[in-house]
């Protein structure tokens, strides 16, 4: 059956590629993006398959504007991707109050935001899907990511809760925890906060690291996303590629010995 997605950051990585590939295949898409004209060719291609939206998911009436405007347009939705959001690069001392509030408005605020506007119309029919875009820094933190790691926990911890509490009611909330790929994640679209001196030994070795790193395709995702949304009963969590693997199990295999190294004090507690 055909679906019907609401999909936010839909110019550009992921959101593109994942709008464009629901489209092939004869779904329909209201895509938004801060600006609308990166949408054209959507448009141009999918005709009245696609609802091109201006949208700035910090903006809370904005986004209630948008989903009734996708509702409006295709009479329901089925599939509501929270994908806008961006990095913010610089060490926790580094990083600004204004860039600290703008990372954790776009990143944890605007999909609350969707969420919130989305699913009065997923309850009503009692069904729907909502993917949550979050990254392996959702559960494991990097030195020069700290407020975007924060950003990312938080939407994992928000996620959990809201897919017990609304998976009774027969709506499915999946996490998508994607390794490093070839978007413009660390791009153009970055934030760098100002550097101080004295870290600089530590982003010289995180910035060797990434180049040692091949970054994945980003299209290879587009399959494994349209295969996850037409699963009747889909998981809470889904890396995307091999990467996230052995640095997540390192990360929660610490975590349980430094606990269990630790219990008896904790224990006197």
């Amino acid at each position: 059956m055909k679906k019907t997605w609401f999909i936010t950051g839909a110019s550009r990585g992921f959101g593109r590629i994942w709008a464009e590939a629901a489209l092939a295949r004869g779904d329909r898409v209201a895509a938004t993006a801060r600006r609308p004209e990166t949408l054209q060719s959507l448009v141009e291609t999918y005709g009245d398959s696609v609802s091109a939206l201006a949208l700035d998911v910090t903006d809370r009436a904005a986004v209630t504007t948008a989903v009734q405007s996708a509702v409006d347009a295709f009479g329901h939705l089925d599939v509501v991707v929270n994908n806008a959001g961006y990095g913010l690069f610089g060490m926790v001392e580094e990083t600004t109050e204004e860039q600290a509030r703008a990372q954790i408005d776009t990143n944890l605020l605007g999909p609350l935001w969707v969420v919130q506007a989305a699913l009065p119309y997923l309850r009503a029919r009692r069904s729907g899907h909502i993917l949550q875009v979050s990254s392996i820094g959702g559960l494991a933190a990097f030195p020069t990511l700290g407020l975007y790691n924060a950003s990312k926990w938080a939407l994992e911890g928000m996620s959990e809760a809201l897919a017990q509490e609304v998976g009774p009611l027969g709506v499915h909330v999946t996490i998508v925890e994607p390794g490093p790929y070839g978007t413009d994640w660390s791009g153009a679209s970055a934030v760098h906060a100002e550097p101080i001196a004295a870290y600089e030994p530590i982003r010289e070795a995180r910035r060797a690291g990434a180049a040692a790193r091949a970054p994945q395709d980003p299209q290879a995702t587009a399959a494994v996303i349209l295969e996850l949304v037409d699963t009747d009963e889909p998981p809470l969590r889904l890396f995307l590629g091999d990467y996230p693997y052995p640095v997540v199990e390192a990360a929660y295999r610490q975590r349980l010995d430094t606990w269990n190294a630790w219990r008896p004090l904790a224990t006197r507690a």
